[in-house]
């Protein structure tokens, strides 16, 4: 067989129709679905502290392409006054762009968390070529204990709104014992 023959021509077209459609069908960077990271890619430490505290988030190697803008994120009570580095937010959610490094990670970034912060704080980081992670914070007492609950000034409404139903249950009570005695006079 030489390489003029009918039978070589067929092979070497067939092969080079398969690695044309293989290159064709093959999904390029560009064109590449986001990057689906671990559940646990991002982190804060520590996972709670104290209300105003301060904690460091950050994600692992990959979790981003390289050098890449990442949107923070920060959602919880008063979440607006939450400080990423340095900067301090008036909207209803912090959030701050930054840049991924080299290898993807996000190195760690401090947040600061308001001073009448309670309950659980949720940190996102996404990008354009991720779906990112997140991390939550709780807000603990200084005892240690979850910083939850109503303290005295919320729960001043429930104890009027309690009341004002005692004292109307007593009036119905008594105009229908009134009714009963009247009716049988």
């Amino acid at each position: 067989m030489n390489a003029t023959s009918p039978h070589s021509r067929f092979i070497a077209t067939t092969v080079a129709t398969v690695v044309a459609a293989f290159l064709a069908l093959t999904p390029t960077a560009a064109s590449a679905s986001p990057i689906y990271p671990p559940s646990d890619s991002c982190t804060t430490s520590p996972a709670s502290v104290e209300a105003g505290g301060t904690v460091a988030f950050e994600c692992a190697e990959a979790t981003f392409s390289g050098d890449e803008s990442v949107t923070i994120t920060v959602t919880g009570e008063n979440g607006a006054d939450a400080r990423i580095g340095m900067v301090r937010f008036d909207i209803s959610t912090a959030s701050e762009i930054v840049t991924s490094e080299a290898d993807g990670s996000l190195a760690a970034i401090d947040i600061t968390l308001p001073a009448d912060s309670s309950g659980t704080y949720n940190i996102a980081a996404v990008s354009a070529s991720s779906a990112g992670g997140t991390a939550a914070v709780s807000v603990v007492s200084a005892s240690g204990l979850p910083a939850t609950g109503l303290d005295s000034q919320s729960t001043m409404g429930l104890w009027i709104g309690g009341g004002a139903l005692v004292l109307a249950g007593v009036a119905l009570a008594g105009a229908a014992v009134w009714r009963r005695t009247r009716d049988n006079i």
